[in-house]
């Protein structure tokens, strides 16, 4: 069953979830509501979307409101949304604050709707293609850098890059934070430009995480180390890596990659390289929230790992 949807802003990203809701199977694209007057007929006339007066008219019109508005709107964005019964899909950051977040939970289980916020790199094709060889890492490495971009400077670097990398690394990492040490630096903002923090885990896992907005080159990079193997996973270029270890034969042959250790043992490395998908991860997340609601399972991700992965990142920009 197609899912009437509409969206909730029509900024830069706004448009592209308009363009793949229109072109995708799962979705009939109603139309979208901008409270920037202007902006929103520019949108209709260039695109040809319908567009809504107010976000009332719209939720009304809806099963499914996407919500891609400013964060600071999240919260009254999907308080009316939940309120009137409709399903939520909602941009990361969930909310600007952990207690607006956790009303949004409490209130979509009162009013038995489903939601699921935008934590895109979940979907990304590098990561889907080792997430199920990731088991128990002990030791993380994520680097995401970009270059400058007034655009994104209205939040700390934390909430607009790092919080990709703390979403994937919980969703892979079973355990609690159990401590966390972090820095930070201005340099071009009024808000924390480069950030680098450390999240211990009380099962032993230790990440270590660097997002900067001020860097020369981009680069959205995680390697996962746990025992017998390390996986690296390029999420900008799409490249995954996976280097394993195992008991070394007793007449290695001459291209085999043979270590030995302080004791003696010697294993053998060898290398795989998954195959990596070509895929559109905006589309992919959008389409697998309609599966959610028309199968009714939980979403791929819950509004409670929004929250916990907002909560992390509070606490990174507390210290």
């Amino acid at each position: 069953m197609k899912l009437k949807a509409g969206v909730l802003g029509a900024g830069h990203l706004g448009k592209i979830h308009l363009r793949l809701l229109a072109q995708s199977e799962k979705y009939e694209l109603v139309g979208f509501y901008d409270s920037d007057a202007k902006n929103a007929q520019q949108v209709s006339e260039t695109f040809g979307y319908h567009r809504f007066d107010t976000m009332e008219e719209l939720i009304a019109a809806c099963d499914v409101v996407d919500v891609v508005t400013p964060t600071l709107h999240h919260y009254e964005c999907a308080e009316k949304i939940i309120k009137a019964g409709k399903h939520l899909f909602i941009e990361k950051p969930i909310a600007t604050t952990v207690e607006e977040a956790e009303k949004m939970i409490a209130l979509a289980e009162a009013y038995g709707v489903l939601g699921q916020v935008g934590h895109v790199e979940r979907f990304n094709p590098a990561f889907t293609a080792v997430k199920d060889l990731i088991h128990q890492p002990m030791f993380i490495e994520a680097h995401r850098l970009a270059e400058f971009n007034p655009r994104g400077t209205d939040v700390p670097v934390v909430l607009d890059l790092m919080i990709h990398d703390i979403d994937v690394i919980l969703s892979v990492v079973k355990s609690p934070v159990k401590h966390i040490a972090a820095s930070s630096a201005m340099v071009i903002s009024h808000s924390p430009d480069i950030t680098n923090a450390r999240l211990e885990f009380e099962n032993g896992c230790v990440a270590n995480i660097t997002a900067s907005r001020i860097s020369m080159k981009n680069m959205r990079k995680t390697r996962f180390f746990q025992k017998d193997a390390y996986i690296s996973v390029d999420f900008l270029e799409k490249k995954v890596e996976v280097v394993r270890m195992k008991e070394a034969p007793a007449v290695p042959n001459d291209f085999d990659m043979v270590l030995q250790n302080a004791e003696g043992e010697r294993r053998q490395i060898y290398f795989e390289y998954p195959e990596v998908q070509s895929n559109n991860a905006i589309l992919d997340e959008l389409e697998s929230f309609a599966d959610a609601i028309n199968n009714d399972t939980v979403p791929k991700v819950t509004m409670q790992q929004g929250t916990e992965a907002l909560r992390i990142a509070k606490k990174i920009l507390s210290l």
